[in-house]
């Protein structure tokens, strides 16, 4: 698993190590039963405190995406299927409302930008 922080963001560390935890499950980059690396190991992977990714991992198995097995380890869980694409709609409503504050910032019609969108989409079939 790759981890980016960055020091300059204005997310905290843990916020940062969450989303792109949840990202790649979101994205199938993690499946369903995957064991995550122990909190130690990841912790000195990415050099961040262990308390931080304790803090990262109970967030994520509040939220459902991961469970913990004492002794065994973290894994990641898709048992709420709806949970994730629940997120995975959010995720894709974040960018559209991202297009549509830019499309209105331009002065850009909604009948222009709908006939963009289509376009988009039609063109991310083909490849």
């Amino acid at each position: 698993m790759n981890i980016l922080i960055s020091n300059t963001s204005d997310k905290p560390l843990y916020q940062q190590i969450k989303e792109q935890i949840k990202d790649a499950i979101l994205r199938e980059e993690l499946s369903e039963g995957e064991l995550l690396p122990s909190i130690r190991s990841f912790a000195n992977d990415i050099h961040v405190s262990v308390l931080t990714i304790r803090r990262v991992y109970d967030e994520l198995e509040a939220d459902g995406f991961v469970t913990s097995q004492a002794g065994k380890g973290t894994f990641v869980s898709a048992g709420n299927l709806e949970l994730l694409m629940d997120s995975k709609r959010r995720l894709v409503e974040e960018k559209l409302q991202e297009a549509i504050e830019n499309a209105k910032l331009f002065n850009i019609s909604k009948k222009e930008l709908s006939a963009m969108m289509e376009i988009l989409y039609e063109m991310g079939e083909e490849i």
